[in-house]
């Protein structure tokens, strides 16, 4: 992954989305040790700093949890904690653009979930 410093989405929160798209592909698992600020920023070419903020904002959300002297680990909810949020705030926001869009343009519902069901069957985002 790269990091889009031209995005308007901080630093710290594309690193803590790139480490759930990690646990969500099952390329790090519950209670599996994660990447510490100094690995991340090696990696990213970024501050330690950001790197921190970026795992303390998955602390807070319980997504990992912290083993003094050890490091940061995969809480064992991690997985439900990011589906849950994702579909209740990512997915909806985007289904609510995407209606209005589609509205705005004289879309049918039909033609919109003939799209919809186009682009899965495709297996976008693979």
């Amino acid at each position: 992954m790269i990091l889009n410093s031209d995005s308007s989405k901080p630093i710290y929160v594309q690193i803590s989305e790139w480490i759930e798209t990690e646990i969500l592909r099952g390329k790090i698992t519950s209670d599996q040790k994660v990447y510490s600020q100094y690995q991340l920023a090696d990696m990213f070419n970024i501050n330690p700093a950001t790197a921190a903020k970026g795992l303390t904002l998955l602390v807070d959300e319980q997504v990992l949890y912290k083993k003094r002297g050890l490091g940061m680990f995969v809480a064992k909810e991690a997985r439900e904690i990011i589906l849950k949020r994702r579909k209740s705030q990512t997915l909806k926001k985007l289904v609510t653009e995407l209606v209005l869009e589609a509205e705005r343009l004289e879309v049918s519902e039909e033609e919109l979930f003939e799209m919809i069901t186009s682009t899965k069957r495709k297996g976008a985002g693979e």
